[in-house]
């Protein structure tokens, strides 16, 4: 039940709709323009300047690109859990990976390496640099960055391992895939 007491605004009618949501939504071409410049790695803000510049009476505000962004990554994924969503572009550019498994459901360890890193990497086999990152990325894993460097100077990325823990046998079983 609702009841009325006062019959007055106790506030000032807005003097735009930015920010709202009805006025904001996106249109099928809008979402279109989103999952391009999205595939292409345009940044969200770039996005929004972009929509506004194609129409100037666009309400549009970052957090509703950033949703659009979301939506179109989830329906890329489809049914895949995010795991399957990962393996699925390893196998199919014949990346070399392996993974270990625990109790034969839960992945803990995942080594991969591209098949022109391994090229590089016996060619150019002298010096390698081992760096480890720590809990810097969404599911708090270490990754383990295996970089070459050759004759020149230049360095490539020769491999990448995520590991349950940094444990010395965690990183000996990076260190014998690569």
């Amino acid at each position: 039940m609702v009841m009325l007491i006062c019959g007055i605004h106790n506030h000032e009618l807005a003097k735009t709709l930015v920010g709202h949501p009805y006025a904001g939504r996106l249109t099928n071409d809008e979402k279109n323009i989103i999952a391009d410049m999205t595939k292409s790695n345009v940044k969200p803000r770039n996005i929004l300047l972009t929509l506004k510049e194609h129409n100037a009476n666009n309400c549009t505000t970052i957090k509703q690109i950033y949703n659009a962004r979301s939506a179109y990554r989830s329906s890329i994924k489809g049914d895949d859990t995010e795991m399957q969503h990962l393996m699925r572009p390893l196998e199919c550019d014949q990346c070399i990976h392996w993974h270990r498994l625990k109790d034969e459901v839960v992945m803990r360890d995942l080594f991969s390496c591209h098949p022109d890193a391994v090229k590089l990497c016996n060619a150019c086999h002298l010096v390698f640099l081992i760096d480890n990152t720590y809990k810097t990325n969404r599911y708090k894993l270490p990754l383990l960055d295996l970089v070459g460097v050759t004759p020149t100077g230049m360095t490539f990325s020769a491999g990448f391992a995520y590991l349950k823990g940094d444990r010395v046998n965690n990183i000996v079983w990076a260190l014998e895939r690569f």
